[in-house]
């Protein structure tokens, strides 16, 4: 059966008030079409899980400089102005996580485990209100699991069945993401017939995708 839909049918699947984890690094790898899907349709109070919250003009910089953003998790602010600008106001709340943390948190979601173990931050702020665990002398804190009731992700190509194949550094933080929410929504370049990929080459099982968008395609 195709998992192949309009970007309506898409943007019926985003709500306010989601945690939402949103692909990409510093814009490269993000479903462009999902963001404008989601300014029009103006969901608000989002949570978002993502490396980083890209430019004021870009990729979830984009939601974030709409005001549309309740909560970011991710690994920096420091190219987004308006992030730190809403976040010293107090009308956004910011957790920064190290950006392996943050991978092996999502990661651990998509596993099924109970969370991850790391010395990253052990004596810092990190470590605040966090369970330390000492094994054979040393510290580690508990990082719990990040998952998500939504994945935005974007890939090179698909095929109907969702088997995804990501180009370069485009496959980032998507393949993991992947794994770690309830509902994982792709956006394409590129359509294929199931049967095209070598399965050497695919990046995503289809299993795991739920809905393919085709970019510029009609929203109907």
């Amino acid at each position: 059966m195709s998992k192949v839909v309009s970007l309506t049918e898409i943007m019926a699947e985003i709500e306010s008030g989601q945690t939402v984890m949103i692909g990409g690094f510093l814009a490269v790898g993000t479903p462009e079409s999902f963001i404008t899907g989601m300014l029009e349709k103006e969901v608000t109070n989002l949570k978002i899980i993502a490396n980083e919250t890209s430019y004021p003009d870009q990729g979830i910089g984009r939601l974030v400089a709409a005001r549309q953003v309740d909560k970011v998790t991710v690994s920096h602010i420091g190219t987004n102005p308006e992030t730190g600008k809403q976040f010293n106001s107090g009308k956004l709340e910011v957790e920064l996580v190290p950006q392996g943390t943050l991978v092996e948190r999502i990661r651990a979601a998509g596993a099924g485990l109970g969370g991850i173990l790391t010395s990253v931050g052990i004596g810092t702020r990190v470590a605040e209100g966090k369970e330390v665990l000492e094994i054979e002398g040393e510290k580690y804190l508990l990082e719990l699991p990040l998952e998500a009731e939504i994945a935005l992700l974007k890939a090179w190509k698909a095929d109907k069945k969702g088997n995804l194949v990501y180009r370069k550094a485009a496959r980032n933080f998507n393949p993991i993401m992947a794994t770690a929410a309830s509902r994982v929504l792709v956006e394409v370049d590129e359509l294929v017939e199931v049967g095209d990929i070598d399965p050497d080459q695919v990046h995503t099982p289809g299993n795991f995708v739920d809905k393919v968008y085709v970019r510029g395609e009609s929203n109907e």
